[in-house]
């Protein structure tokens, strides 16, 4: 039987690098994107693409034909999951997509309010075939979301508090997926997947310094400060809410939590911290520390 996949979310983070493995195997593999231009630009060479937009009904129906698998990821601006994620699921399933594989959030079994929770009991709801890829806390937001407070202020601004947590770098996540999507015996499973270690963001501070060679501080802001600064940034307030409940739960100490989920699937250890920090380590340069 085919496997004909299509990955959402292809330009971002973790849909790129899924996208990228996938082609690597010559899987049939389709890109859904929301702009033909961007995607130009961001997909590995000879990946088709396909529009897509989940705040465009119309553009479902394409874009699911011939689908067997659907990796979804929701986009971070979109919290009203029942209005645009929703539809689209119903959408797949009658054009014949009978698995997802969903990038879902750790302990999103026992958080029903995060729209991460609804949309898993509205796939189980669907009768679908699925996997749940509940990732922890991507160490890729330290060089794309907070990139800038690193990169110029010399800071981890994110209000955190004191609590642990158990970073993912999507490489890792992205790894896991294409394994599950390729492979059988991982249908109606839930997976965990975290880094090996727990850390706070004085520890991350701390391994930055070290290998960026410069003093880096964490801040640890004030909720209010933290969301005030990323609306002026131009982060609509979903996000920011989404941002701000991730949090929260790091600061109360829920997302310390370790698994072996990245392990036993990938038979390695999940990367570092300080392997991710050297890899993207041009990320919070300025020019002029580059010239130096």
């Amino acid at each position: 039987m085919s496997n004909n996949i299509l990955v959402t979310g292809a330009t971002g983070n973790v849909g790129f690098e899924v996208v990228r493995l996938l082609s690597e195997r010559r899987s049939s593999v389709k890109a859904a994107v929301r702009s033909h231009s961007t995607s130009r630009v961001r997909l590995p060479s000879g990946v088709e693409s396909v529009e897509f937009d989940f705040e465009q009904p119309q553009t479902f129906e394409l874009a699911f034909r011939g689908i067997n698998t659907l990796f979804l990821v929701r986009p971070p601006a979109i919290s009203q999951v029942k209005k645009y994620i929703y539809p689209a699921l119903t959408t797949a399933q009658a054009a014949g997509v009978d698995r997802v594989v969903f990038l879902s959030l750790l302990g999103a079994e026992r958080m029903a309010i995060v729209p991460h929770a609804k949309i898993e009991a509205y796939i189980k709801s669907l009768g679908l075939a699925y996997t749940f890829l509940r990732a922890s806390f991507f160490m890729q937001n330290l060089s794309t979301t907070h990139c800038q407070d690193v990169r110029d202020n010399n800071e981890i601004f994110v209000p955190a508090g004191k609590g642990k947590t158990s970073f993912i770098d999507v490489r890792d996540i992205a790894a896991v997926a294409v394994k599950v999507m390729t492979e059988p015996g991982h249908e109606n499973r839930a997976y965990s997947l975290t880094g090996s270690e727990a850390l706070d963001y004085y520890e991350v501070a701390e391994i930055f310094t070290n290998i960026l060679g410069r003093k880096i501080f964490y801040t640890h802001p004030f909720v209010f400060n933290f969301a005030l600064k990323m609306y002026r940034r131009g982060f609509n307030a979903g996000f920011i809410a989404v941002m701000l409940g991730i949090y929260t739960t790091a600061r109360l100490g829920l997302a310390a939590k370790v698994t072996d989920d990245v392990r036993n699937l990938l038979q390695r250890s999940p990367i570092s911290m300080s392997e991710f920090v050297r890899d993207y380590r041009a990320s919070w340069m300025s020019q002029s520390q580059h010239q130096v």
